[in-house]
């Protein structure tokens, strides 16, 4: 996805919408060069609008190492590390180093960003998937909950994670947008589910309707992908095309309506779903 251009310093009034529970944002890709002129504007945005929890995407070593140090700045935050699967061309053992030394500090939640992207192929599928099992072997190491990225991949995936199932512990597929086939076998691994604002797209968000009610809801997480995805379904435009956490409860709001749930009901849920998932309960 394209680099989004940088907002205003606020949102519009139309846009401020508090979420009737506290929200957790498990895809927020804070360390993006869009966020770095108003970042600290950005969370009070957030938290104005009750998305206390953000987890910060770390999709390689860089950003990794940026996302753990705003967890420890700013409270709230914590952050994930990998290598995502159109970098994976980059995997070297010096990388899976630096990876496995983020995994001892306590702001470092989960593995990933990492899987498999076959509809860019920016890396080759078998650099991917080199990738991909080494990240695997690392969250099995380490024992974190693992952060996926999938893509025209479901099939694969599918074969790759049966194989380490019982050898991982929790895994969730972020910003899903497959089709049903690929989503019943995702959680007859157990795997939890991420949706974004994917969904609020009248262009091609309409099959992931049908399939809202499928998810069981202490299996369903949601994210922003921030900066990226902005929600289609906003009652006003941005100046400018970021998304932001401010905006997780228009998601919600699109999610609840589709499953035929009360919009409190689903933003607590997906709350404690998230924080057993990346063991922010003490938190």
């Amino acid at each position: 996805m394209a680099a989004s251009e940088p907002s205003d310093d606020s949102l519009p009034e139309s846009l401020r919408f508090t979420a009737p529970a506290e929200l957790v944002d498990i895809g927020a890709n804070l360390t993006h060069e869009s966020f770095s002129r108003d970042l600290e504007a950005v969370l009070q945005r957030a938290r104005a609008a009750n998305v206390t929890t953000l987890i910060l995407t770390g999709t390689d070593l860089k950003h990794a190492e940026q996302a753990a140090e705003l967890s420890r700045r700013f409270p709230g935050l914590r952050a994930t590390a990998g290598i995502h699967p159109h970098d994976a061309s980059q995997w070297t053992r010096t990388l899976e180093t630096g990876l496995r030394d983020l995994y001892r500090q306590p702001e470092v939640v989960a593995v990933g960003e990492c899987g498999l992207d076959f509809n860019r192929n920016f890396s080759s599928p078998v650099e991917q998937e080199r990738a991909f099992e080494a990240q695997l072997g690392l969250a099995a190491e380490s024992g974190l909950p693992l952060f996926l990225h999938e893509r025209d991949a479901g099939s694969r995936m599918l074969d790759i994670l049966h194989h380490w199932r019982n050898d991982i512990t929790h895994a969730v597929v972020h910003c899903f947008t497959g089709e049903r086939d690929t989503l019943y076998g995702y959680l007859d691994l157990d795997l939890h589910i991420g949706l974004t604002g994917w969904l609020c797209d009248e262009r091609r968000g309409h099959h992931l309707r049908d399939l809202l009610r499928d998810i069981p809801l202490d299996r369903l997480m949601v994210e922003t992908d921030c900066p990226y995805l902005l929600p289609r379904n906003l009652p006003a435009k941005l100046k400018g095309r970021r998304n932001e956490p401010a905006l997780l409860p228009w998601i919600v709001r699109e999610i609840a309506h589709w499953r035929g749930t009360d919009e409190a009901e689903l933003a607590h849920a997906t709350t404690v779903t998230a924080r057993r998932f990346f063991r922010l309960e003490d938190t």
